[in-house]
């Protein structure tokens, strides 16, 4: 049975034009004078240009951006997926939704913080729906499967809708109703739809990990078929 496992921090990834990654939240000071929640301010940022001209970027991005968080089985295969799809800005792994604020991968792992493996998705709405990311998130997944994806077992695995706004709520609870409806699946969906709570972004050697390790065993077993099967069937939404 394949199984994860721990192969080393990768090297560190130059900071371009993306989004930064593994973020802290910015003042609520300063976001109560624009108004509007600020881009998390990055860990590694100091004095260089680019990085001040990054975040200040990222400001004046923030309010045409939404975010959604979903877990999905080990994110390593949702992330894979995720980067690849248009109008979406960013993706992290992470963990959410447990009873500890700020877990490690092994604490994760030990089934004791209540934590589900996720990927927290930055998306442009005028490139691509809500309704879009949830459609994919529908196929290269079994929502049916309690606490389980594949070899993959523990609530770490659970399907999971995790929202930032009221409209995604509805839009998530919809969706799950008309596929149970049409009977789209042979089971009952147990996917959970809550607001996103305890979030903390996972360790570095876990992002961009398909990316990174694109032989690795579980990568070519498990996460490699589900991008694929992405492509096959979403090609209208797939990055060039």
């Amino acid at each position: 049975m394949l199984a994860k496992g721990f192969y080393g921090p990768h090297p560190e990834i130059p900071l371009g034009l993306e989004s930064p990654r593994r973020l802290h939240r910015a003042s609520s000071a300063s976001a109560k004078t624009l108004n509007r929640p600020l881009p998390q301010r990055p860990r590694n940022i100091g004095s260089n240009v680019d990085d001040l001209y990054i975040f200040l970027l990222e400001i004046l991005m923030t309010d045409s951006l939404q975010t959604i968080t979903l877990g999905g089985g080990c994110f390593w295969c949702t992330e894979a997926v995720y980067v690849r799809v248009l109008g979406v800005t960013d993706v992290e792994s992470g963990y959410s939704n447990g009873q500890t604020s700020r877990p490690s991968y092994e604490q994760v792992c030990s089934g004791r913080t209540g934590s589900n493996e996720v990927v927290k998705l930055t998306y442009d709405p005028s490139q691509i729906s809500t309704r879009e990311i949830l459609e994919i998130f529908f196929v290269v997944h079994d929502a049916t499967t309690l606490n389980q994806q594949g070899n993959d077992v523990g609530t770490q695995y659970r399907s999971g809708i995790y929202y930032s706004t009221p409209e995604q709520k509805q839009i998530a609870e919809d969706m799950i109703a008309e596929l149970t409806r049409e009977r789209r699946f042979d089971r009952p969906i147990v996917t959970e739809v809550l607001p996103l709570a305890h979030y903390w972004p996972a360790e570095d050697y876990h992002q961009d990990y398909f990316e990174n390790n694109p032989n690795q065993g579980y990568c070519v077993a498990v996460a490699g078929p589900k991008v694929a099967k992405f492509r096959k069937t979403f090609g209208r939404l797939a990055k060039p």
